[in-house]
């Protein structure tokens, strides 16, 4: 099975499962608007987060079931102490996954080098502007100049293509989708604009102030002619040729342009929760298999095992943000990974 097999995970609707989003821990440098309110510290306590060697039992079960890509997130991973060692344990798996990282990037300056060594493929950076005075109205930290060096050490540590994303909010930063597609142009970075999502701690989303993947599209193409790129798979960004040539943009409407039908991810959270989509209000406990001392390895395994195949059966059609009976997880996004 593994990386070159075929993957069991596969649900009643078809979609076959080989991405598992793993979330190191809650906890983030940032205070990012639409994530977390300002003052927010309803932290997960230290013992209820998985060790590294609980992490690792976990992804080796799931390689072997045909998990073929593994990303890292939080919260921001690398706030995660042994996070260099993490990234070798995953890498030296048999069969070891895909593996790559999403960041805020501040920490990226010294780490960069250390995790492309380590077996790190790639990396997803979070950049909402290009204006450090909104960066610190946006993230309440004066971080700027941090984020801009950890892009910067990225591309010197050769973890391409390094990936960019930017959520606009409506009257903060929404004028600015032009230009930070011709800073990323300038810079070689893939760009996505991401729709703000119901994942936030404070609960302000509004579904009125939404910054639409169509409102997105309309404002680079008044400076860009897009044209679609054909075959987008399992992909949830919806990639745009620029100005007819290689360099592509992407927009991810989750809220408005669901790609439920084509996803092939499920997420561990980082108390060992397994969860069959972002917006489920259902999880399943993997932390109390790897702590239950009755059970031996091999015993753990198998009902980790058991849980993943139960975890993908159960998955819903789509995450019913549009359907008028939608209730937003009581998790915010640092809890359960990006």
């Amino acid at each position: 099975m593994g990386k070159h097999g075929m993957s069991t995970l596969v649900d009643t609707y078809g979609r076959t499962h080989r991405n598992l989003r793993v979330s190191l821990t809650d906890r983030c440098s940032l205070r990012c608007t639409y994530c977390m309110p300002h003052d927010f510290a309803a932290w997960l306590p230290n013992e209820e987060l998985l060790s590294t060697d609980e992490l690792l039992t976990i992804i080796e079960v799931a390689v072997q079931q045909g998990i073929d890509e593994v990303r890292l997130t939080g919260g921001e991973p690398l706030l995660r102490p042994d996070i260099v060692e993490i990234v070798e344990r995953i890498a030296g798996i048999e069969n070891a996954p895909r593996l790559t990282l999403t960041t805020n990037g501040i920490r990226l300056p010294d780490l960069a080098g250390p995790l492309a060594k380590a077996g790190l493929n790639r990396i997803n950076v979070s950049l909402d502007t290009l204006s450090r005075e909104r960066f610190k109205t946006l993230t309440y930290r004066d971080r700027f100049d941090d984020v801009i060096l950890g892009l910067k050490a990225a591309n010197a540590a050769g973890l391409f293509p390094i990936k960019v994303n930017a959520v606009l909010l409506k009257d903060i930063n929404d004028d600015e989708a032009p230009a930070i597609l011709e800073w990323a142009l300038e810079n070689e970075y893939s760009l996505r604009f991401i729709e703000q999502m119901p994942l936030d701690a404070g609960g302000i989303w509004d579904r009125a102030t939404l910054i639409t993947a169509d409102e997105i599209y309309a404002a680079l193409s008044t400076r860009y002619t897009l044209t679609p790129v054909d075959n987008r798979g399992s992909s949830p960004a919806e990639e745009f040729y620029i100005n007819g040539s290689s360099a592509t943009v992407g927009i991810i409407g989750s809220v408005t342009r669901p790609f439920c039908g084509a996803c092939d991810r499920i997420r561990l959270t980082s108390d060992g929760q397994l969860r069959s989509c972002l917006f489920s209000n259902v999880e399943t406990d993997l932390r109390r298999v790897l702590r239950d001392e009755s059970l031996n390895s091999a015993t753990k395994k198998q009902e980790i095992a058991a849980r993943f195949q139960k975890t993908v059966i159960s998955k819903l059609p789509g995450h019913g943000i549009n359907d008028p009976t939608f209730i937003a997880p009581i998790r915010p996004m640092s809890a359960i990974g990006g």
